[in-house]
């Protein structure tokens, strides 16, 4: 007689899952006042989904923080507020506009709005008196955030020294902060583009339907698709035309390239995803061209 055993092996996407949901546990229990990033995009819906799930039947016991630079997709507030309405949450908008009016951040004409973000942020996390920030960021989307920490300690100036990260042996975490300092935590740390996709659609999860193939005015720029809008103005030499595209990260509209593309469903996007050869960032994020370490200066300085 042959016997037979229950084969108790989760999957990967299972064991990314409780993964986070265990960090998201951890952080609820170990620090006072925690946040969760939420800009409406698929890793920060993702990352709603994971805290939605880690604390369910009760509610999230965190607020969201969205920095708004005024220049987001129209399809990504109404999916922001979707998830923020269905799910009871309190959402905090620190809007780059109010910050330049009030003196938070210098507006010099020069630099763009994604970067005044940075002090947007840093200046909504002092004044809230948050002590832990859950970020989407991933270890496969650009190499500044490959070698960072789960738990990314911030000075008391909110900014990031990659030479001074803590050990997380064995996925024990270090929390332990002085006043004034806080921790990035980021929950998604070991997933990939390709996990954030199928973990989509085994869930169901409503996303901005700019991320499908669709029909948009967009021209070339600095060899990317930009969106034309009224942030957005065409240069010399630039021109505007219908293309059939899609978006694989979004952002500040006027940083934010997409791709041209047919995909239109979950299962055309993965196939389309697993023979890309550049991550989303690299492929279409102005904002992650300026140099070679664009995106580490940013994270020195209080970036997401």
């Amino acid at each position: 007689m042959t016997e037979t055993h229950a084969d108790y092996r989760l999957s990967q996407l299972d064991e990314l899952e409780a993964e986070s949901i265990h960090i998201f546990r951890e952080v609820a229990a170990e620090f006072e006042k925690p946040v969760l990033m939420f800009s409406g995009g698929k890793d920060s819906i993702v990352m709603m989904r994971l805290a939605e799930k880690a604390f369910y039947p009760a509610k999230i016991p965190f607020p969201v923080l969205q920095v708004d630079t005024g220049y987001d997709f129209p399809e990504v507030l109404e999916t922001r507020d979707n998830w923020v309405n269905r799910l009871g949450v309190r959402l905090i908008v620190a809007s780059v506009e109010d910050a330049i009016k009030n003196g938070v951040v210098v507006d010099d004409g020069k630099t763009s709005r994604n970067r005044l973000q940075i002090g947007t942020l840093l200046n909504a996390i002092e004044e809230e008196g948050f002590t832990a920030a859950f970020g989407g960021g991933r270890r496969d989307e650009e190499k500044a955030r490959a070698k960072e920490r789960v738990y990314s300690h911030r000075d008391d100036f909110g900014q990031w020294d990659p030479k001074m990260q803590r050990p997380e042996l064995w996925s024990l975490y270090n929390g332990r902060i002085h006043g004034g300092e806080h921790m990035r935590i980021f929950p998604l740390s070991n997933w990939t583009e390709l996990d954030i996709w199928h973990y989509i659609g085994r869930e169901g999860i409503e996303i901005p339907n700019i991320y499908f193939s669709h029909r948009r005015r967009v021209f070339e720029r600095d060899g990317m698709l930009l969106s034309e809008s009224e942030h957005n103005p065409t240069k010399s030499g630039e021109t505007v035309e219908e293309r059939t595209v899609r978006f694989r990260t979004v952002g500040d509209l006027t940083l934010t390239g997409c791709v041209e593309s047919e995909a239109a469903t979950i299962p055309e996007i993965i196939d389309e995803i697993a023979i890309a050869r550049v991550t989303e960032r690299g492929a279409t994020r102005g904002d992650d061209r300026f140099s070679e370490a664009a995106m580490e200066d940013r994270k020195r300085e209080g970036y997401f």
